[in-house]
């Protein structure tokens, strides 16, 4: 198991976003969390990152070690968990390789950093296209494919991914899900946070169900898909 979260619980001041959830990823694994706006999803991925404090009797390991115990750059810096926020967060006044190369701030091996970077640009071409182009000046779907190509090159070992469809168009969006799934291939396990309920199921092995920031439902993805309460809640049907 390489991640294990038991009883996470988050607060706001005194809104509780977390009542004490649990779910766990195995290495290699592609897991999808679904729910409303507003359910925990985003929260969950914070605190994983160490982003927001974890109330007291929250437990979190991650391959072995007390993730509590972590900061969040160190949390990156030494653990290798990446974290694609919601909205991108690029530094717009920088380029496209600038942002690449500052991602790896806490590696040291300029080898390996620049295989990781031409590795990004084999992904994603159009990003080599525009590697000297300031990332604010990028199209929507070309700044997630660099915000996906940063959390490779900052760390590869664990990926969160918040709502990596938002905004994008269709062939854009399928465009960027087979990305990550070569990622995945080369070994990075990948948990996902995703509105669209549908293409999270599609693409990951398993998923987890939050409501109210509670884990309502959870199995295989292929199970949820067919599962009629998911589906009238959050599939259309």
């Amino acid at each position: 198991m390489l991640l294990s979260v038991e009883n996470l619980q988050v607060s706001y001041g005194k809104i509780k976003a977390l009542h004490g959830i649990n779910f766990h990823i195995d290495e290699g694994e592609i897991v999808c969390i679904i729910g409303a706006n507003g359910a925990g999803k985003s929260t969950t991925l914070r605190a994983i990152s160490r982003m927001v404090p974890a109330s007291p009797g929250s437990k979190m390991t991650y391959a072995g070690k007390d993730l509590l115990e972590y900061s969040a750059d160190k949390v990156v810096s030494q653990l290798g968990i990446s974290h694609v926020p919601e909205g991108r967060r690029l530094f717009g006044n920088l380029t496209v390789m600038e942002n690449l190369i500052l991602s790896a701030f806490a590696r040291k091996d300029k080898k390996a950093i620049d295989r990781d970077i031409e590795r990004v640009f084999g992904i994603f071409p159009r990003l080599e296209e525009r590697k000297r182009q300031k990332a604010g000046t990028l199209s929507g779907g070309e700044q997630q494919m660099l915000a996906v190509g940063r959390a490779f090159v900052s760390a590869r070992k664990l990926m969160l991914l918040d709502e990596p469809s938002m905004g994008l168009a269709p062939l854009l969006m399928l465009s960027v899900f087979d990305a990550l799934k070569a990622i995945n291939q080369e070994g990075t396990t990948i948990l996902l946070v995703e509105q669209n309920a549908r293409m999270a199921l599609k693409f990951s092995q398993r998923g987890y169900v939050i409501e109210t920031g509670n884990i309502v439902m959870e199995g295989k993805s292929e199970d949820l898909l067919n599962n009629p309460d998911v589906k009238k809640a959050y599939l259309g049907a």
